[in-house]
């Protein structure tokens, strides 16, 4: 059997292979996945790509099958670390932080001002995969972001440096990395060139780059290269650019990707107009967060605590049993039932910390309203998508509580007319780096997943 791609999702556990057909027909084809324990700490992910396509092979019942050509995305070898450094943190820092959450890293350490000799001890220990220096509007302050490269540099680590700050510094920049060949530099526009100004997309997109040219430096993953025809993309940016692609097609959009370690929240709306008028620090219109405590298997006794076990054990759940034979897939109906349970609970945290909200202040003029934070009112879908939503049966149900008349916190959430929707085939992060070579077909593909 011979198909068009195979996209290969190699994660930090589990390697996961999705095939398509018929991409350059309008009437594309998606075939089935297969799974496979990921071999990246033996040295070798082929390993586990060979297993995750003989599953394939297994679920299709054929003895034989080959693919034109293999895309990929990776969060094998603990994804994309990042460290970002810049200015004021409301500001600069912000910014840069919504730059790297939304090219699909993992934010190992922030800092905001003049770098500090712990941070730079925290640098030497965490070595993340990307560092971004940001720092100052153009033309603005230039100090900061100059002390703070030419202390990193001083370091002598073998990471990519971002510079995406005060386009003043440009030329400095060059001139302090060059002195350390080894610490590659890439110079990006600024990523809040004015104030209430942001520019994240091209750092994105840089971020993104650097990532695939130097993710082979990850134990096991110089063979990736041996098997993928093309790009290499984060596994969370590729849901994101899913979740760019549904925006353009059908409108605004908030995703929630429930996953073991993490829970991922990634939206695209501009939001509504009288909002952003009283908005006090600008939004991107893509944005992403990351809930690194509110996964439901590595950090399930996170959310536990969360929910309360005392609340639990009201609620019927036979809570010593369920933890001590906790495990990946539940097996029966009271360990399903259990895990929805945690997933409502994660779903719940992670959108409250994702959405802005309204908050009064008080002046001579009276009462004044401002905006904090993203405003969901616009989305028209609200998507699940990861196998704790899409797998287990009250997925829909989870999604239906992000929506509710009762706000006491002003929260800007989705108003009751939001569609739900769930990734029924579980396959968001292939299409998504699908559709940087097969753009339509990976929105037909998008379209029947979800049911549309």
């Amino acid at each position: 059997m011979k198909i068009d791609v195979l996209v290969a999702e190699i994660g930090s556990t589990t390697t996961v292979v999705n095939g398509f057909d018929k991409v350059n027909s309008g009437n594309p084809i998606f075939i089935g996945g297969g799974q496979a324990p990921t071999s990246v700490l033996d040295g070798d992910v082929r390993v586990g790509l060979a297993a995750a396509i003989g599953d394939l092979k297994k679920n299709l019942a054929v003895d034989d099958l080959s693919y034109t050509e293999m895309l990929a995305t990776s969060s094998a070898a603990g994804g994309l670390k990042m460290s970002v450094h810049g200015l004021v943190f409301d500001m600069t820092v912000r910014a840069a932080k919504e730059a790297a959450l939304g090219a699909g890293a993992i934010l190992h350490q922030v800092t905001a001002g003049k770098i500090r000799r712990t941070d730079l001890k925290n640098l030497t220990d965490h070595h993340p995969n990307i560092i971004l220096i940001a720092g100052g509007v153009d033309y603005g302050e230039r100090d900061t972001a100059l002390y703070n490269a030419e202390k990193i540099s001083e370091l002598g680590l073998k990471i990519p440096i971002i510079y995406a700050g005060n386009v003043e510094n440009q030329s400095e920049m060059k001139l302090i990395f060059e002195e350390y060949p080894e610490q590659e530099l890439y110079i990006v526009d600024n990523v809040f060139p004015k104030i209430d100004e942001l520019n994240v997309i091209p750092t994105r997109r840089v971020i993104q780059e650097a990532f695939e040219k130097n993710i082979i430096h990850a134990p096991g993953m110089e063979h990736v290269f041996e098997m993928v025809n093309d790009t290499i993309m984060p596994t969370p940016a590729s849901v994101m650019k899913a979740a760019e692609l549904l925006a353009d097609h059908l409108g605004d959009c908030l995703v929630i990707d429930v996953g073991g370690a993490t829970t991922d929240v990634h939206s695209v709306t501009e939001g509504d107009e009288a909002i952003s008028r009283i908005q006090v620090n600008p939004e991107p219109v893509a944005k992403r967060t990351v809930e690194g405590d509110l996964g439901v298997y590595v950090n399930f006794r996170n959310v536990i605590e969360l929910v309360g076990e005392d609340k639990l054990i009201d609620e019927g759940f036979e809570l010593e049993k369920l933890v001590n034979e906790y495990q990946h897939i539940p097996k029966n109906d009271q360990e399903r039932k259990f895990v929805s349970r945690l997933t409502d609970e994660a779903v719940s945290k992670a959108v409250e910390r994702h959405v802005g909200r309204i908050r009064y202040v008080y002046g001579p003029s009276g009462r004044q309203s401002l905006a904090e934070g993203k405003d969901l009112t616009q989305v028209k879908y609200i998507i699940g998508t990861g196998g704790a939503l899409t797998r287990l049966e009250n997925g829909v149900d989870t999604l239906k509580k992000i929506v509710t008349s009762n706000n006491p916190n002003q929260l800007l959430l989705p108003s009751s007319n939001a569609e739900i929707l769930l990734d029924n085939d579980y396959i968001m992060a292939s299409l998504g780096v699908l559709s940087t070579k097969y753009e339509e077909a990976a929105m037909r593909l998008l379209k029947k997943s979800l049911g549309k």
